[in-house]
Parts: structure tokens; sequence; C-alpha cells
């Protein structure tokens, strides 16, 4: 009996339906993971003839399935503290390779392989931005797998500018001194001693200052002085002048140190009098001589610590000399049809004809999401919606064994009606 199909159609739909709410609830706890639904679509109805004004006569066939829909909607973002793990919210997906294809993901449970790679629990490599020595990152180059290599060094930098906020004490003696420690780095990361020693002067409102390396530095039997000269402070106490005169922006520039004793370049600092903001930093008022924050550029080589994600994706290493450097930056692709993804083992997807082609760039730009370091995006399976959905899929599946139950019993009536 032909009839016996359409509620076969209908059982083998709602066990379908099943099957993906099943799926759905089996994956409430992975990481990444998108919820499926269903949609069913009829199956093409026979003529049986017209009626009497012309209109069709059809019976339908029964029920076949349309289509799967995944729902991208971000789920939860859970913190793991894992430096490695990185949770996509909004747009986008994550690029991993494993040297053959590329695949796409949302599930962000990264971490770090023996080669200083990021890599996907399958051991696929995460995708990136190159970052060059100087931590200048290349977004239109190819992309390469993320490396966070832990025997990465930072080379030192030799310093170049410094500034100290000072206050020296009004109404002070003549020769009456105060000192400043300065600190600084030359070429080979190694840390030089400089002292700054400002001496009243007989004129008021005047002050010496005199910078000078120890013998040691130099090899020799006494100190060098640097560079010297003089500061003269107005009526309200701030910065008005320096001989020699200072540089545009009110800075001492060419102040050299040559012959360092461990063989170092020759260096050539710029000593900078005003803040960001143009206020002195060195002034005279009535109170204790007193030097409460220095400022040095430069530093010493360092080897790499950790790291940490930025929501544009940046992979930012932090080393022993306590500079950051950018490693790299993941990449986020996205897709003018995200639906015609399909999806394959372990959260991932591939890219298809429906879907089109990879649109990769970076986090927060271009319309994708943005990315938190040290934490995962949980699967978005919502409980009460899958049990809503389990319990009208169990009910279309009963009802269309009745039917089917109803279509044996009439068969067996005709059947006995033959005999």
């Amino acid at each position: 009996m032909s009839s016996f199909a359409i509620p076969l159609s209908g059982l083998e739909a709602s066990s379908d339906s099943l099957n993906v709410i099943a799926n759905n609830l089996a994956n409430l706890n992975t990481d990444g993971f998108k919820s499926q639904t269903l949609n069913f679509g009829d199956i093409f109805s026979q003529l049986q003839g017209v009626s009497g004004n012309g209109d069709p006569i059809q019976v339908g066939g029964g029920v076949q399935v349309g289509s799967t829909v995944s729902d991208f909607s971000n789920g939860s973002v859970d913190s793991t503290g894992i430096a490695a793990n990185m949770a996509l919210q909004g747009n986008g997906f994550f690029v991993v390779s494993n040297g053959n294809s590329t695949s796409y993901t949302r599930d962000g449970d990264f971490s770090v392989n023996s080669s200083g790679q990021i890599v996907d629990a399958s051991g696929d490599l995460v995708m990136g931005f190159q970052a060059n020595s100087a931590g200048q990152i290349d977004t239109g180059g190819a992309l390469v797998p993320i490396s966070v290599n832990s025997s990465a060094a930072i080379s030192a930098q030799a310093t170049t500018t410094f500034s100290t906020t000072t206050n020296l004490q009004a109404g002070s003696a003549a020769g009456a001194t105060f000192s400043t420690p300065l600190a600084i780095t030359d070429s080979l990361g190694e840390t030089q001693n400089l002292t700054v020693t400002y001496t009243a002067g007989a004129t008021p409102n005047t002050w010496d200052y005199t910078i000078t390396l120890p013998a040691s530095a130099t090899g020799g039997t006494a100190p060098t002085t640097v560079t010297s000269g003089t500061m003269t402070f107005n009526s309200s106490g701030d910065l008005e002048s320096t001989t020699p005169a200072a540089s545009a922006g009110n800075s001492i520039t060419g102040i050299k140190i040559t012959g360092l004793a461990d063989g170092a370049a020759p260096m050539n600092l710029t000593w900078n009098l005003d803040g960001s903001s143009g206020t002195p930093m060195i002034t005279q008022q009535n109170s204790a001589s007193a030097t409460t924050a220095t400022n040095v550029d430069g530093y010493g080589s360092g080897t790499l610590t950790g790291f940490s994600v930025l929501p544009d994706g940046t992979v930012e290493g932090t080393y022993t000399n306590n500079q950051t450097l950018a490693l790299g930056q993941v990449a986020v692709a996205n897709f003018a049809n995200p639906e015609g993804l399909t999806q394959a083992s372990n959260g991932n997807f591939q890219a298809t004809v429906a879907s089109g082609d990879a649109v990769v760039g970076e986090a927060g730009a271009g319309g994708n999401g943005t990315i938190t370091g040290g934490a995962v995006e949980q699967s978005n399976v919502d409980l009460s919606t899958q049990f809503s959905n389990m319990i009208v899929a169990q009910q279309s599946y009963e009802a269309n064994a009745k039917a089917l139950t109803t279509l044996d019993q009439v068969s067996q009536a005709t059947i006995q009606m033959i005999t």
C-alpha cells in the first residue's frame, strides 16, 4: 500500500530531528560548538485530477529533510587563565591548518606544542600574521603559524633619552649641592650609572649642573664629566632657560658618552626638560631638594617569559627585561554565507562553493568579532530549547507511528474482505 510511505517518511524525519537534538545535547560541553536545527519540506504532491472548476486535486507524498541550520550566535565565555586559550565573540572563525588543508573553528581551546607553536586539540596550527623583530605586523602578508617559542630573545636597546622630575630647594646657599643617580643602558645591554649633580649658583635662581660617569665605566682613575651647564629659574620657580641653550622642545641634546670599558658603542643622549604636557619637570621651590621620578628609555636583552592575546588578536610577548613585543596576530576568517560551511570533526568547518571563499582579516575589524585571551567560548546549546524540541519531535514520531498502525489495520480489514 503506497500510503505506508507517508507515515514512514514522517517517522524517518522525526528520527532525524531527534538525532540532531541528541547531537546538540551530547555537545552541551563542547567548546565552540554551534547547535543545529532541522528544517523539513513536503514531498511532491501527486496530481489526482482536477475539480469541476479546474482546481488541481493533489495528495501529499510525505515529508523530507529540507535543510540543517547552524546557530552561530555567541556562546558564553569561560575564563581559563591559560594564555593560549582564545574566545571569539562576534562574527568569524579561527583559521587552523594541518599543512595540507585549511579549516575554520570557533573552538579556541588552544595550547602550545613542543615547537612553541599555538595549536588546536588536533595539533593543527593556528594561523595568523607574522611580526618582525621590532614587533611590527604585516596584516597584508601570507598567513603563518603563530609561534611563542620560549627560546626567543629580545635584543638590548641603548638609552637615547631620559628625564627626571626634580625640585631644587629655593634659597639654597651658593655651593649647596644635590645629586640624582640615573641608570642607563648601553648598546650591549649593560647598565651604566650616571650622576646628575646640581650646585646652587652665586646668582639667585641659578643652578649649575654636571653629569658624570664613574671611573669604573671607562676604566680610568677619575669620574668623567659627560656634560655640564647652568639652569636659570623664573620668579615662579619654573625652569626658564639653560646654558648651553636647550634645543627645540626644551631638551638638552648631544650628551655624548664614549670609551666605555665594556666595548659598547658610543652613546648620544637627550635630556628632556619638559613633560608631555609641556610643563617643566625641573623646578625651584621652597621645599627640600628631591627627585620624585626618573624616566629612561632603553633596556637590556631579555628572554620570553609569557604571552597574552589582545582583543585584536595580537599575541604580545612578555620578557625578562620587563618589555613587551608583538609576536604575531591571530587571523579571523569570515564568509559571505556561513551556513554553507560543511562540518568536519573536532568542531572544524570547511569552506564550500555555497559558503564562498574565506575573507581573512583582523579581529575587531571589517565586521569580525573580538578575541578574549585566556578564555574559551562555550557551546551555545540551550537546554530548555532542546528539551522543548525533543518533546515536539517525540510527539511527531508517535503521531506518525499511530498513522502507520491505523493504515496497517485498514490494510488488514481490506484483506479480510477479500478472503
